[in-house]
């Protein structure tokens, strides 16, 4: 049962969201594209925020073993583990300017 409770919970919170949903009418010179762009957008975002994710939990763990070894390197190792963060920073400008000239 425990390796359910995910999916369901999942399952319940995607049909509330449906289930509460208010209907508005779409303003006028809308169309499809402006929101497959935005979805677009957000799953080049969101994918490069988890691989940015992935690679700072790799690399806040191997400085958390050369930082126990020798705590004079902090600095540097700090500005390395921030580093791939600015990716999703620029990431993030990007589908800015992408909305603003598509929408």
């Amino acid at each position: 049962m425990k390796k359910y409770g995910f999916l369901t919970s999942l399952l319940v919170l995607a049909l509330g969201s449906i289930a509460f949903a208010q209907g508005t009418a779409a303003p006028v010179g809308t169309s499809i594209g402006g929101g497959l762009a935005a979805i677009g957008a957000g799953l080049g975002l969101g994918l490069a925020a988890v691989g940015v994710g992935l690679a700072q939990g790799r690399i806040g763990a191997a400085m958390a073993g050369v930082v126990a070894e020798k705590p004079s390197l902090f600095g540097t190792l700090l500005i390395i583990l921030v580093l791939p963060e600015t990716l999703v920073i620029f990431g993030f400008l990007v589908v800015i300017f992408f909305l603003k000239a598509v929408v």
